[in-house]
């Protein structure tokens, strides 16, 4: 029920025929975010650093 109203309201706002543009617009940016998730997950963890690294290095 909410989803019909939130829909009409943009019909209104949008117009019939901006509609379809925005979906479209919208789910694009989704699969965009998705897949520069997707990606940022299989990047490998070595740049990351230890506490032994860090001590490691001499200080002055």
């Amino acid at each position: 029920m909410h989803l019909l109203v939130i829909f009409g309201i943009a019909l209104l706002v949008f117009g019939p025929k901006k509609l379809p543009e925005l979906g479209k617009g919208i789910g694009e940016g989704i699969r965009g975010f998705k897949a520069a998730m997707k990606t940022d997950e299989e990047k490998p963890a070595s740049t990351t650093t230890t506490v032994a690294d860090d001590q490691s290095v001499p200080k002055g």
